[in-house]
């Protein structure tokens, strides 16, 4: 797996690193060892929400609309709404920050690391990026 690191200097390095960084991924990509510390952004949960909220729509479209309204009028789609509206944030986000891929590390919403959703390892992979002197690196 190709690591790629972007604008990452030295001085984000800091203990404080965790305070600061979000892992954005997806289930495929999935975090083996999550940290309660570091927000982890699935970028694939709006598909899977809406999956889950609305199931399979039927290919008729007028009982798909019926389908879809009848989730839409339900007590539960309240929450449901929030819930994707949050999920959606996080892939906003994401673009706003112009990731091209995942998974990726971001510190101070500056810097990436690419390729993989181990903090210790982005962090590890940024110093030693760093300590090289070079640009980027692929």
């Amino acid at each position: 797996m190709k690591k790629f690191i972007s604008c990452l200097p030295a001085l984000c390095l800091s203990a404080s690193v965790c305070a600061s960084t979000v892992i954005y991924t997806d289930n495929s990509h999935p975090v083996s060892s999550p940290s309660p510390d570091i927000p982890v952004v699935y970028l694939d949960a709006p598909e899977r929400m809406q999956k889950d909220i609305f199931g399979d729509l039927p290919a008729n479209p007028a009982l798909a609309e019926k389908q879809a309204r009848d989730v839409l009028s339900s007590p539960a789609f309240t929450a449901q709404q929030q819930q994707l509206a949050s999920a959606y944030q996080g892939v906003m986000k994401a673009w706003s920050l112009g990731l091209t891929k995942y998974p990726a590390v971001v510190f101070d919403d500056k810097w990436v690391v690419y390729g993989t959703t181990d903090v210790s390892v982005a962090v590890k992979l940024a110093m030693q990026h760093s300590s090289d002197g070079r640009g980027t690196q692929q």
